[in-house]
């Protein structure tokens, strides 16, 4: 017992350091110079729109997350478990809101500073740009660890169902994160590129255009703060599943596994992050050493795993399987980034855009719908060769649970990479902005182009990641519920299977409605400050960039609740009346469609994007051409895909799988006849209510 508390210290011990070496990290971005004058002020409207979102965006969420830690308390099948499942549902909250608040606070104060490090040179920008993105992989990974491990340091045993509340808690604030900063960034980038580029024929960032503010804060609200609460529930909540099936299957050392391979990624990260430093000054070289850090980290993962797995459960297996991980991630991020990179796909999109925006359309559903294939073909075949490593089936699931433990070892560095983007792109607009001169025109636009990488390949990455936690959880439901498998022949299954697979396409189009909705609001707002403001189109007077602000705040927030409300209820209500199998049945069928959405979304988008970008490159004709304008058009389309519907997938199916798991004791033992028929009706109206608010929404 004491090798355990010790072994349980150290872990904290470990946790604590990848905290501090966060806080570290962000007192290196805040000590670099400011650059004075204009570059200053855009950083704080930048920084004061962003905080003014997310203020709203917590007082918005904060009676609901009230109202569902009421409803685990006395929902709870373990009375005297009640009161800490829901304190740990309220702590994975507040450690996803905390990691979305700080991870997005430095990157708005890093912007700046990134664009007067680029004076100095490339290499210089670079590290600051990726150090300021690695703050918040840091507090990621070192909160869902420190608040997982002390969890079960004082329940032990008895920590699987304080465990799901903790997964619960923030995997709900991730969806409000990523739904909420996704409607926000594309209705703001939306607006400004329909007016600006294509009406008014003026760059992406010109200080003319009066959403340009609104578009960069959006990027941070949707990359930082949504990126990071996104993955930060994948990472808790596959160690969550992890450590139920492994405690089920193995026992004690079946739990303490995770949590190492939890410890040894903090410290990989941390290798990972400080080797990021380009030999040259080329695009090419920021992507080389970013990859190389990647190696690195899981190198040195792929040796821990070894190590623990053998000295802890004296066995291969659960290395081969965290390794099947490792190889994934790799995988995914190649497949993200032949879809979406300098590669075929792109290129013929470009090349369609020459006859009109419809055949550019149409392209980029091309290479959006085949790239699910690929992807779900390697997911498959990991989950297949997990299975295949163990004989009995309830290991082979902790094989599962394990291989997306391995995916997400070096989520520190991973997050790095994605709120690298958006960091870059804000230093490129500040210059805009800013009517900055010199070098820096030359350096920034090299970052802006990594990070587009990054962020596209970062997406496939969380897609993935998604997936295989949604399935460690699904296998974590059938434990619960007493299922050792489900006959999708009966029909409460078969029904089950057809309603689990509807609910990610109602949610993308409740999704993109908004962003729909909030765009034109925008657009309408810019049109009517170009033709009432004297003065904007000859930079003699400045917009009012406040008021998209605000404007775009409003109708993000404003769009929130049924969403939510969808993934919460609907789970219930269908356990309540199709029982457990065919709630079981619901859950694969929203894994299965909400994987193929989101893959389709994010690489059609992501495809769409780029090739707009090779023609601003000055393919084709360059900017302010027809095929330009053309290509404009589909990034549009492609913007709510990508950043909005698409990653919005991810918290969805794993928000329906934690549901399921917290009333797996209710739908098992089966309620009163009476209390169904009621709570039932209750639901129903809940949720019809809701999708007429959701549909009838306007501003």
């Amino acid at each position: 017992m004491e090798n355990i508390n010790l072994f349980l210290e150290i872990i904290i011990a470990i946790s604590v350091i990848g905290i501090s070496f966060g806080i570290y990290l962000a007192k290196y971005v805040l000590s670099q110079k400011l650059p004075k004058g204009e570059a200053e002020e855009v950083s704080k409207a930048i920084q004061s729109g962003a905080n003014a979102y997310l203020k709203r965006q917590f007082k918005t969420i904060t009676p609901l997350v009230v109202v569902i830690t009421i409803f685990l308390y006395i929902t709870a099948p373990v009375k005297e478990l009640a009161l800490a499942r829901s304190l740990a549902f309220v702590m994975g909250a507040l450690f996803s809101s905390i990691i979305g608040t700080v991870g997005m606070n430095i990157a708005t104060k890093a912007n700046a500073r990134v664009t007067q490090a680029a004076n100095k040179g490339f290499k210089e920008a670079m590290v600051l740009a990726f150090r300021a993105g690695a703050t918040t992989g840091m507090f990621t990974i070192g909160l869902g660890l420190l608040g997982a491990t002390i969890i079960y340091s004082i329940f032990r045993e008895k920590a699987t169902e304080v465990l799901v509340g903790f997964g619960f808690g923030g995997s709900l604030l991730a969806l409000f994160m990523r739904v909420g900063g996704g409607i926000y960034t594309k209705a703001a980038d939306i607006g400004a590129d329909l007016v600006g580029k294509v009406e008014k024929n003026i760059p992406e960032d010109d200080p003319r255009n009066a959403a340009v503010i609104a578009d960069q804060v959006g990027d941070n609200v949707g990359d930082c703060a949504g990126m990071a609460a996104d993955i930060f529930e994948s990472y808790e909540v596959t160690l969550v599943a992890a450590m139920i099936l492994g405690g089920i299957t193995f026992g004690l050392p079946g739990v303490l596994f995770p949590l190492a391979v939890r410890a040894l990624g903090i410290i990989t990260s941390m290798i990972g992050i400080l080797s990021v430093k380009p030999k040259g000054n080329t695009v090419s070289d920021g992507s080389r050493a970013i990859i190389k850090s990647f190696l690195i980290s899981s190198i040195f993962s792929i040796a821990g795993f070894w190590y623990f797995s053998n000295s802890i459960l004296h066995s291969s297996n659960p290395a081969i399987a965290a390794t099947l991980g490792i190889v994934l991630a790799f995988v995914i991020f190649l497949l993200t980034d032949y879809a979406t990179g300098n590669h075929a796909p792109v290129k013929n999109i470009a090349k369609q855009a020459q006859s009109g925006a419809a055949t550019t359309i149409l392209s980029g559903l091309v290479e959006g719908f085949s790239s699910t294939a690929w992807a779900i073909v390697v997911i498959g075949v990991t989950i297949i060769a997990s299975f295949l490593i163990f004989n009995d089936p309830l290991e082979a699931a902790y094989g599962v649970a394990l291989a997306g433990m391995g995916m997400l070892t070096t989520t520190g560095l991973i997050v790095s990479m994605d709120s690298f983007g958006p960091i870059a792109d804000n230093a490129q607009g500040v210059a805009e902005l800013a009517k900055m001169k010199g070098k820096i025109l030359n350096i920034l636009p090299k970052l802006d182009s990594i990070g587009n990488t990054t962020k596209a390949t970062t997406k496939g990455f969380a897609i993935g990641s998604a997936v295989i936690a949604a399935v460690s959880l699904f296998e974590s439901y059938m434990t619960d519920a007493g299922l050792s498998g489900i006959n999708i022949a009966t029909p409460y299954s078969f029904v089950g299977l057809l309603i689990g697979g509807a609910i990610p396409f109602l949610f993308s189009a409740l999704s993109i409605k908004a962003v729909s909705e909030s765009a034109y609001a925008v657009i309408n707002e810019v049109r009517k400050q170009f033709k009432e403001i004297p003065g904007i189109m000859k930079g003699t007077t400045k917009p009012n960039y406040g008021k998209v602000v605000d404007l775009t705040t409003k109708a993000a927030l404003s769009a929130l609740a049924t969403p939510a409300i969808i993934a919460i209820t609907t789970p219930i209500l269908v356990g309540l009346l199709l029982k457990a199998e065919g709630l079981g049945a619901f859950l694969a069928g929203s894994i299965l469609s909400g994987q193929l959405l989101a893959v389709f979304m994010a690489n059609a988008g992501g495809a769409w994007d780029n090739a707009k970008k090779m023609i601003e490159d000055g393919l084709y004709g360059g900017k302010g051409s027809d095929t330009h304008k053309a290509a404009v058009v589909g990034d549009t389309v492609g913007d709510p895909l990508k950043d909005t519907a698409g990653p919005a997938m991810n918290p969805l199916i794993k928000v329906i799988n934690l549901v399921a798991l917290l009333i797996a004791p209710i739908v098992k033992n089966q309620i009163h006849q009476t209390t169904t028929i009621i709570v039932s009706i209750i639901l129903i109206i809940t949720i019809i209510t809701s999708l007429y608010r959701g549909y009838q929404k306007t501003l």
